[in-house]
């Protein structure tokens, strides 16, 4: 009777185990870090003025939803999101990338390469067809 119940537990703790591992295995830290932006820019639907960030994203749920905490002058927030993810491989700085039309500058993706990751972000629906894309390079700070 008691190697049934040992035979059991030990079952039960295995059937436990598979089931978390994978799950723990897949859990991933955010991303975070802090920009600068030198001008007000349109990003998804929001009007994001310039100024000092800090972002976080977190792809956990259905879709993914970067956070921005604006750190200087009048504090807002903003959730914004992410219409596509790619895994890249490149090296280098973390980059928005802006592009621009006759409406103002818009940001089309954000590369995080010590993240491995670049987030695509969709064009503000007012915006014309004709833009002209351009990188601009911001010191973002590594996962904190």
């Amino acid at each position: 009777m008691t190697s049934i119940r040992r035979f059991i537990y030990a079952s039960l703790l295995v059937l436990t185990t598979l089931n978390l591992a994978p799950s723990l295995a897949s859990a991933q830290e955010p991303a975070s870090g802090r920009f600068t932006l030198p001008h007000n820019v349109l990003w998804g639907k929001a009007n994001v003025p310039a100024g000092d960030y800090r972002f976080s994203y977190d792809s956990n749920g259905i879709s993914g939803v970067l956070s921005l905490s604006k750190l200087d002058g009048a504090r807002k927030g903003y959730l914004l999101l992410v219409n596509d993810v790619d895994e890249t491989t490149q090296l280098g700085p973390s980059r928005l990338v802006l592009n621009t039309s006759p409406d103002g500058s818009y940001v089309s993706a954000m590369q995080l390469p010590e993240f491995g990751m670049t987030l695509y972000f969709r064009a503000p629906s007012q915006m014309s067809e004709k833009h002209t894309a351009r990188t601009v390079t911001t010191a973002m700070a590594a996962a904190q």
